[in-house]
């Protein structure tokens, strides 16, 4: 598993969790998919509105879950930030992500993920305590959690045609 393939399910977290970011695809799904979403309460404030209690946010395949995810908008409307908060799952397909916190700045166009992250596809795992993705150039930066050695990046990769 490439770490670019990795981190590239955090773009479609981006997708999933903004209809308005455009109109590139998520894995396993089509981008015009619908996109469905609850919670156990809306608030809705002048900066934005709230999904709080068992927040969702789901289309075609892939999924976004925590305890609670606030959406941030423009006078037009339109997201411009995203902030999952509490135990934050996104899950496609083939791929799962895991964070205490994930925020979307439509802005920069990155991700940040941190708390104990854990990402994985398949047998796959990297764990670290701070992703930085950007959406636009693809790159990312994985820091290290604490560890009784120091702070450290782990993971275990499998090769694939090992049969």
């Amino acid at each position: 598993m490439s770490t670019r393939k990795t981190l590239g399910l955090l773009a479609a977290a981006a997708v999933l969790a903004l209809p308005a970011a455009g109109g590139a695809q998520s894995p396993g799904n089509s981008a015009d998919a619908p996109i469905a979403w609850g919670g156990d309460d809306l608030e809705i404030t002048p900066a934005g509105f709230s999904l709080i209690g068992r927040a969702e946010i789901t289309q075609g395949g892939n999924r976004l879950r925590a305890g609670r995810v606030n959406l941030t908008t423009d006078d037009r409307g339109g997201v411009t930030r995203v902030e999952a908060i509490g135990e934050v799952f996104f899950v496609t397909p083939t791929q799962t992500a895991r964070g205490d916190r994930a925020t979307y700045d439509l802005n920069t166009d990155e991700v940040v993920v941190t708390g104990e992250v854990i990402l994985a596809q398949g047998e796959n795992v990297m764990r670290g305590g701070r992703l930085v993705y950007n959406v636009r150039t693809e790159t990312g930066r994985m820091a290290g959690a604490p560890t009784a050695g120091g702070d450290r990046v782990q993971g275990v990769f499998y090769p694939e045609g090992n049969d």
